[in-house]
């Protein structure tokens, strides 16, 4: 691994956050917007209201001409049985060839409630009961096209940049959020869906992720990295906010989808990554982007345009022997293994957890997109919480807390009267605090691993978090055999993981290992309850100061 002292020298010139930094920031945060309001848009546009059978003796035309407009409970329950819950069966009613009136059939047709949902993806295909798995693949579909954006356009955007594949997956999100919505039939509708994932809440809002941290100074890393994912739940406020409004699918997810045009300008007003640019050789486009940006920013320096494009000579900071390193070294010693599986499992039951319950909101009592809303606007607090108290109280401490804490916040509201106020409280205290710990997952792996692998385990964490939340939507549907179950398996995850962190080193206030052999001997022997009982045995005394900062691959950060 080398450092390239001249590109140091050329990237500190800007200072850790001047207005060029601000300007191009605001631009990189708009794709973390785009991605919520995408991720989430099936919320609305395939939301699947409450519905019964079609009964033809009071739902037909004959009989609402006949003065039957709205059926009464006691009318319909000479049809249709009751459930468990005393509520009228969503998917079955009686035979009417037995006289017995105690054999059912399944609905062939049905009705559903339209006070929230004129029209959706599940009302048209009738996407309930022995069809409900269809409407959660198309979330798993597009979740799985985050995955494959994930790993795809990461490796693209390094060799041909990261400007090209920000502005063209923009493009390509603005022409799938629209295609997507004229889609007929149903298989189609997936592989749109696939698509619409890579480029949706992948190609964008990674690269803009790590446009932003090659950008900005070490010490506005951690607020900026948080701040994308405050964006992201601005996003998820504005799924809520247009669904309110729009009561016609087709016209609401138009509208998702030209959100696109929000990026489109990009092209022309933001510029490629310096540190990028410099790596592949084209010194002279990095040195003017510097050069302007300095002006921008008024910090009355010049820039020696000679002096940087002169032939610079790179200061190796690791053994040659660990030049090829890579995923493999993460499992080859016992430290960094347990490490590896540690953070894994962390990525996995954030992922699980948070879009578990932000798929849920549906599911609650009231207003769904009140409900949505409040599920969005629930995580800037954490998010503002989480900025002040990080470099304060450890990354441990926050992240495990947060995650047990969420944890039995799952688990309680399973157990709580469906649909009370109370459950829905509780749910959101959950949502808060699993977005914090999810937020502050990011930093912390990327201080945890030495250099040299350190981009090979953000990847592999985020391919975990991708797994985990094409998973979700399936494991809700568990709820068809008890409805607690899938609340119950979320915040089980949760707490295991919770748990699990507190073997983890801290590494607040501590140089980050750079070398294979670093990364096996740092925080050994660093436990919560090592640290507790006073035998914290860290290892770091032998290593090197603070890395600079490097170029970024683009698979290592996405929600």
């Amino acid at each position: 691994m080398a450092i390239d002292q001249k590109l140091e020298e050329l990237m500190g010139l800007l200072g850790d956050f001047g207005r060029y930094q601000a300007f191009q920031f605001v631009l990189h945060l708009l794709a973390a917007v785009t991605a919520g309001l995408h991720m989430l848009s099936l919320v609305t546009v395939a939301a699947v209201p409450e519905h019964r059978c079609f009964v033809e003796a009071l739902d037909s035309a004959n009989a609402t001409a006949n003065g039957t407009i709205i059926p009464t409970f006691a009318q319909l329950l000479e049809y249709i049985p009751k459930n468990a819950d005393g509520e009228l069966d969503s998917c079955l009613m009686y035979d009417p060839l037995q006289s017995d009136n105690h054999s059912t059939i399944a609905c062939s047709s049905y009705v559903y409630n339209n006070t929230y949902y004129q029209s959706s993806r599940a009302i048209e295909w009738n996407l309930v009961c022995d069809k409900r798995w269809m409407g959660a693949l198309g979330q798993t579909i597009y979740m799985l096209g985050v995955f494959t954006g994930a790993v795809w356009l990461g490796g693209l955007a390094d060799k041909v940049g990261r400007k090209k594949v920000f502005c063209w997956s923009a493009l390509m999100q603005l022409v799938l959020g629209v295609a997507v919505a004229f889609t007929p039939e149903y298989f189609s509708f997936l592989a749109l869906r696939y698509l619409y994932g890579i480029f949706g809440s992948a190609g964008s809002y990674i690269t803009g992720f790590v446009l932003t941290m090659e950008l900005v100074g070490p010490s506005k890393r951690t607020p900026c990295g948080i701040s994308f994912q405050g964006a992201f739940a601005g996003g998820i406020m504005l799924v809520a906010a247009w669904g309110a409004l729009i009561p016609n699918r087709m016209i609401l997810q138009v509208v998702y989808g030209l959100h696109g045009l929000l990026l489109v300008a990009h092209w022309w007003i933001m510029d490629e990554s310096p540190r990028w640019l410099w790596m592949q050789g084209r010194k002279r486009e990095a040195v003017n982007i510097v050069d302007r940006a300095v002006r921008m920013n008024g910090r009355g320096l010049n820039v020696d345009k000679e002096y940087y494009l002169a032939d610079a000579k790179t200061v190796n900071v690791e053994e040659s022997s660990s030049n090829s390193a890579g995923l493999a070294d993460l499992f080859k010693t016992p430290n960094l293994r347990k490490m590896t599986l540690n953070v894994c499992l962390c990525w996995f039951a954030n992922s699980i957890t948070y879009y578990g319950l932000s798929l849920s909101a549906g599911k609650l009592s009231g207003n769904p997109f009140l409900i949505l809303f409040l599920m969005g606007l629930v995580e800037f607090p954490s998010y503002i919480s989480i900025s002040y108290l990080l470099d304060r109280l450890g990354r441990r401490s926050i992240t495990s807390s947060l995650m047990i804490v969420g944890g039995i916040c799952c688990i309680v509201a399973a157990y709580l009267t469906r649909g009370s106020t109370e459950s829905t409280s509780i749910v959101m205290f959950g949502k808060l605090f699993i977005a914090g710990s999810f937020a502050v997952i990011y930093n912390y792996s990327a201080e945890l691993f030495p250099t040299v692998v350190r981009n090979s385990a953000m990847g592999l964490g985020s391919m975990c978090a991708r797994l985990a939340g094409a998973m979700t939507p399936m494991i809700t549907l568990l709820d068809s055999f008890d409805p607690k179950i899938p609340a119950v398996i979320f915040g089980v995850i949760s707490l295991i993981s919770g748990t699990w962190v507190l073997f983890l080193p801290e590494t607040m206030g501590k140089a980050m290992p750079q070398s294979l052999l670093d990364g096996e001997n740092f925080g050994r022997g660093d436990t919560a309850f090592s640290s507790c009982m006073g035998r914290n045995k860290t290892h770091t005394e032998d290593f090197p100061p603070p890395q600079q900062m490097v170029p970024l691959r683009k698979g290592d950060s996405s929600r």
